[in-house]
């Protein structure tokens, strides 16, 4: 990939007021079309068009800090985690919350099974609880919840992915521990301890490969995902990460700082860990990063209340002629 295409000008996605902790894309829903989704404290999470950026409507509802904001993967549905002590699960067409799921403190991570109109979702946060709901019952008052393994956590559960096993998920918590969870069981059965505070844990979305992303101190780990507590590799940075996303494909990947002081977009060579690209644009810590589904863009959510889209591949593509 020339060098030359890469330093072009980020589009900036206005309209948060507060920092924006989260962004999710959808999978490639029509053609070439797919969705991205913030999750921002100003307590209204926004559906975008992924490719353009462009605002196609804001969940209302909240009552508090929206800190997590997943999309399923048809993007029929979207999940948010809130200070509110919920999480709710919305119609993506008519904005309409279709559950409220009360917690009893902060909820911090949602996540739905790689599948259309899911209809599980599991919740985490600062109960320290993994927790699964069933939202088949639409005239059910309460969704039916259970608790998968009780007391193991010791602390917050800062975010949940689902694996391509339907039956197996991974959540990451403030106690440096990466665990790999099996629903039929309801027990661990893999885990991970690593070095440094826990920032963003997600899946690289540009591949089938299943390859978990975790950023934690000043390190990027990797992980196979479908194989419990099994490390690919880990890459040491001269920098405390906020967040971080694989794109296999480019064997390159992307990370964001995590203070005041680091507001860089920073590219590396995933073979040999050398920074490739520093990119500035946000004026505050960048607490998420993710490719898009066809992996020729990349987006990046930060305290400064704005999400920047960055072009990742040659030539035109989307607004960037």
């Amino acid at each position: 990939m020339p060098g030359e295409t890469t330093k072009v000008v980020p589009l900036t996605c206005h309209g948060h007021s507060r920092p924006v902790p989260h962004i999710h894309f959808s999978s490639i829903v029509d053609e070439d079309q797919y969705y991205l989704i913030s999750a921002c404290k100003d307590m209204n999470p926004m559906l975008r068009d992924g490719v353009t950026g462009d605002w196609i409507g804001t969940f209302l509802g909240h009552k508090g800090a929206v800190w997590q904001s997943r999309l399923s993967s048809d993007a029929s549905f979207a999940a948010t985690g809130s200070a509110d002590f919920s999480a709710k699960v919305w119609d993506t067409h008519t904005g309409e919350a279709l559950h409220t799921l009360q917690h009893n403190h902060i909820v911090r991570a949602v996540a739905f099974p790689n599948q259309p109109r899911p209809q599980i979702i599991a919740t985490g946060g600062m109960e320290k609880k993994l927790r699964i709901f069933d939202l088949s019952d639409s005239a059910a008052a309460t969704a039916p919840s259970y608790e998968i393994g009780a007391g193991v956590h010791s602390g917050t559960i800062k975010s949940i992915v689902w694996t391509a096993d339907s039956n197996i998920i991974i959540t990451a918590a403030e106690d440096k521990k990466i665990r790999w969870w099996d629903l039929r069981t309801q027990s661990t059965i893999g885990e991970y301890a690593v070095e440094g505070a826990v920032g963003t844990c997600e899946l690289d979305n540009t591949s089938s490969d299943g390859i978990l992303n975790v950023a934690a101190g000043n390190s990027a780990y990797f992980f196979d995902s479908n194989t419990p507590g099994s490390l690919i590799k880990s890459i040491k940075t001269p920098y405390e990460i906020a967040s971080v996303a694989l794109h296999s494909g480019e064997g390159k990947f992307v990370t964001g700082g995590s203070s005041q002081n680091d507001t860089w977009v920073r590219v590396w060579d995933f073979n040999d860990g050398k920074e490739l690209e520093t990119n500035k644009g946000h004026h505050g810590p960048i607490w998420s990063v993710s490719f898009s589904p066809d992996g020729k863009l990349y987006a990046t959510g930060s305290e400064d209340g704005t999400i920047k889209l960055w072009k990742f591949t040659s030539g035109a593509y989307g607004l960037w002629r």
